[in-house]
C-alpha cells in the first residue's frame, strides 16, 4: 500500500466542492465550480490550490469523491433508528469496517450479489472524510481534522447480517455496497444536516444528524483512540429510521430500482440497481 503523506491543512475561505473524476484514462481530483472542474495537482489533503487545467463537467465522469484507505462505520447511531429496530441506545459507538473495494461512484449501479441477492437493503448516511492524520485527539479539535462531508449509502445484505453469518463484515462489504458522492462539501455542519433517501421517487428515510446518539466530533475522537485516522479515511456515521427490512412488508432493492441519498448542504447521490451479471 502506498504511504499516505501527512496532510497539509489549508483553511477554506469559501465553501468548496471537491470532486474526483475520470478524464479518458486519467483520474484526477478537482474543485467543482458551476459546470467547470478546476483540477488539483494532487490529492485534496495535500494541496487545494487548483493549479491544473480546467475541464468542462460534461467531458468528465464523476467518481466516488475519495479512494479511502479505510472505511469505518457506525451502527445504531440514530435514536429513532434504534427505536424502530427495538434495540436500546448504545452506550458507546458500535464500530465496524466496510471493505474499501465496496466503494461505488455516483451514477453507477449497485449490484445485487449472486451469493445474496434477495435481502439487499439501503441506509442513507452522512459520510465524513478525514483531511489530516489524527490520533488520540480531543472532541474540541476533532472537526479541525475533517476535510469535508459527502453522501453515503451503507448497502447491506440483511440475510448475511442476521441469519447466515450473524455478523456484519460480508453483509456490508460486497462490491458496490458503499456508494459515495457526488462530491465532498467543505462547508457543512455535519451535526445539523437533514439526511433523506428516496427509492423510485418515494421517500423512505427522512432524518437529521441532530438525532445522532454520538456526534461527529465524538465519532472522530472515539475512532482516533483506536487507530491513526489517515487522510482520505471515510467515516459512515449511521442511518436514520426507515430502513427496508423493518417495513411491513419488508422492502429490499431489486433490479431496475433508483436509489437517491440527499444531504442538506451537499446534494444528491443517485445510483441504480443491477445484478452481479450486469
Amino acid at each position: 500500500m502506498d504511504t499516505i503523506p501527512e496532510a497539509r491543512h489549508t483553511p477554506e475561505v469559501i465553501p468548496l466542492k471537491i470532486v474526483r473524476f475520470a478524464l479518458a484514462d486519467t483520474v484526477l481530483y478537482g474543485l467543482l465550480e458551476g459546470e467547470t472542474i478546476h483540477s488539483l495537482p494532487g490529492r485534496p489533503w495535500e494541496d487545494l490550490d487548483p493549479t491544473g487545467p480546467d475541464y468542462p463537467l460534461a467531458d468528465c465522469r464523476l467518481l466516488a469523491p475519495v479512494a479511502p484507505p479505510e472505511i469505518w462505520a457506525i451502527g445504531l447511531n440514530y435514536r429513532a433508528h434504534a427505536q424502530e429496530i427495538e434495540m436500546a441506545a448504545p452506550t458507546a459507538p458500535v464500530v465496524f469496517l466496510k471493505a474499501t473495494s465496496s466503494v461505488l461512484g455516483p451514477g453507477d449501479a449497485i449490484r445485487l450479489p449472486a451469493l445474496a441477492p434477495d435481502e439487499v437493503d439501503y441506509e442513507a448516511e452522512l459520510a465524513l472524510v478525514i483531511g489530516r492524520s489524527c490520533h488520540q485527539i480531543s472532541e474540541e479539535e476533532a472537526l479541525d481534522y475533517l476535510l469535508g462531508s459527502t453522501c453515503g449509502n451503507d448497502v447491506t445484505a440483511r440475510d448475511c447480517q442476521f441469519r447466515l453469518d450473524r455478523q456484519w463484515a460480508r453483509a456490508k462489504s460486497f462490491e458496490t455496497f458503499c456508494p459515495l458522492g457526488p462530491w465532498i462539501e467543505t462547508d457543512v455542519d455535519p451535526d445539523q444536516a437533514t439526511v433523506s433517501l428516496t427509492l423510485n421517487g418515494q421517500t423512505m428515510q427522512d432524518g437529521n444528524t441532530q438525532d445522532m446518539i454520538f456526534s461527529c466530533r465524538q465519532l472522530i475522537t472515539y475512532l482516533s483512540q483506536i487507530t491513526t485516522l489517515r487522510p482520505g479515511t471515510v467515516i459512515m456515521t449511521g442511518t436514520p429510521p426507515g430502513v427496508g427490512y423493518k417495513r411491513t412488508p419488508p422492502v429490499f432493492l431489486k433490479q431496475g430500482d433508483v436509489v437517491e441519498v440527499s444531504l442538506e448542504g451537499i446534494g444528491t447521490l443517485r445510483n441504480t440497481v443491477g445484478t452481479s451479471g450486469d
